[in-house]
């Protein structure tokens, strides 16, 4: 690397050596869990709504364009786990082969991209975990009392609970100890995308029409009608996002065979089910809904009955998301404690580790420091305040996915791979290469522009911490 000083090159010496005796026993299967819990999310809920705005081709088409990039540039980024040096050295997170790649200014632009999107999108995981828990209670309810019924539930309340569980489980040191958490939650993804796609398959046979239209659902005026087909963009843009923790789950891995080579197996086969998934509920639903088809899925109350059903579809949506919330917010919490660190590497509140009996658990006991305590639980707590101040599940989604999409899954991976191959400025590949990126950059400002006027259409009717 350009410019280092002895000092620097001692520094990094040592953290190489920390790294090799960092135990990774991940495998292509606990990858493959990681990768579908961190996809499949938010994003499948909204689906069906997104099919609707854009219509019978471009719906589908916009699926699978999504998918076909994302896998693409998983690939790319896979690559740039061993950095190209004579040591092959690792780069344990996407900031350290921004790093090893390209210059300051892009590690700095990945920074604030990648943990203000991984932030970001522990407040969408707040919004949806709640909107599933106001859904079950307004289900009974209406199971009860008959779908004309005035039933209301406390979403600030219940989702101080959320906030509260997610407390408890930030205390958990690292990505890799929680494996088992993110383990039943690709399995609850899996459990209520089935229902949701059982529900949507169940209403088609019901009425027997093709719902639907090539162009999509009618609005008011055309500004309308661009806004919703943008929205639908960004929602299917968040709804494949995980490249923004790629590396961080690649790190998990053990080195043989070669991280790169399980962990592209590993994106081919998360990505590939999840676009089957994708695909299935969202045509399903637009047939059975048609331009009626709610924003939230199971929430949106297209299906009253059976209200079991319903009910257990939006518990797994609710422990889903408790798992994938700890996947993206592990990463924020070991960049922040590592700044820390090395900021006052001789401070007791920092570096001091207590440790409590715990049952149930491998050792029996979990240790922690003071300063995790602290620095994990106010996060939380500011995730979960931001959550209730705007509590907008289609408008945020789409936001996140327009923020995160261009520059964590197109540009980066994209400008990293030319460096790698030293790919020349002019040459065919390079001008492919740069139109894409121009590309996905139109796609994800417009996208952008749209989020945010819903976002403000959306504050002028709402109350502030009232879901």
């Amino acid at each position: 690397m350009k410019g280092e000083t002895a000092v620097e090159l001692m520094e990094a010496e040592g953290a190489h050596h920390i790294d090799d005796a960092h135990e990774r026993q991940g495998s292509l299967w606990t990858a493959t869990a990681h990768i579908v819990t961190a996809i499949i999310g938010s994003g499948v809920l909204a689906l069906a709504w997104s099919v609707a705005q854009l219509g019978w081709i471009a719906g589908p088409v916009a699926l699978l364009g999504f998918a076909g990039v994302t896998y693409c540039t998983a690939t790319l980024l896979a690559n740039c786990y061993r950095s190209s040096d004579a040591c092959a050295s690792r780069n344990p997170t996407y900031m350290d082969a921004v790093r090893s790649y390209l210059g300051p200014r892009e590690v700095v632009m990945c920074g604030v991209a990648q943990y203000v999107n991984l932030w970001g999108t522990l407040v969408g995981y707040t919004i949806t975990a709640t909107t599933s828990m106001v859904a079950i209670k307004k289900s009974d309810c209406y199971h009860r009392d008959g779908p004309n019924a005035a039933c209301e539930a406390s979403g600030t309340l219940l989702m101080a609970v959320f906030g509260a569980v997610q407390l408890v489980l930030s205390q958990f040191p690292s990505l890799e100890k929680v494996t088992w958490l993110s383990v039943v939650a690709a399995a609850m993804s899996f459990a209520y995308s089935f229902v949701g796609l059982g529900l949507c398959i169940a209403k088609w046979a019901s009425h027997g029409d093709f719902r639907g239209a090539i162009a999509g659902s009618a609005a008011p005026s055309p500004t309308k009608k661009a806004w919703n087909s943008l929205l639908a963009l960004g929602n299917i843009a968040f709804a494949y996002t995980f490249a923004e923790i790629c590396i961080e789950i690649q790190d998990t891995l053990k080195p043989h065979p070669p991280e790169k080579v399980v962990m592209k197996r590993a994106a081919m086969y998360g990505i590939g089910v999840t676009t089957i998934f994708y695909l299935s509920l969202g045509c399903a639903g637009y047939a059975a809904f048609g331009n009626d088809a709610p924003g939230n899925i199971l929430t949106g109350f297209g299906f009253y009955e059976p209200f079991w059903l319903v009910d257990i579809g939006n518990m797994c949506i609710i422990l889903h998301l408790i798992g994938a919330y700890q996947v993206y917010a592990q990463p924020i919490f070991a960049a922040v404690e590592q700044r820390i660190s090395s900021q006052w590497p001789e401070n007791k509140f920092i570096d001091t580790v207590y440790t409590i009996q715990v049952p149930f658990t491998k050792h029996g006991y979990l240790s922690f420091s003071l300063s995790k305590l602290v620095l994990r639980s106010i996060l939380v707590l500011l995730t979960t305040l931001v959550a209730m101040m705007l509590p907008f599940f289609n408008a945020v989604l789409g936001l996140l996915g327009a923020f995160s999409f261009w520059p964590l899954t197109v540009y980066f991976p994209v400008s990293m791979h030319v460096a790698q191959k030293k790919i020349e400025r002019g040459t065919a590949k390079w001008m492919a290469l740069q139109t894409l990126i121009v590309l996905c950059l139109l796609v994800s400002v417009a996208v952008g522009i749209g989020s945010v006027t819903d976002i403000v259409d959306s504050l002028k009717m709402s109350t502030p911490f009232k879901l």
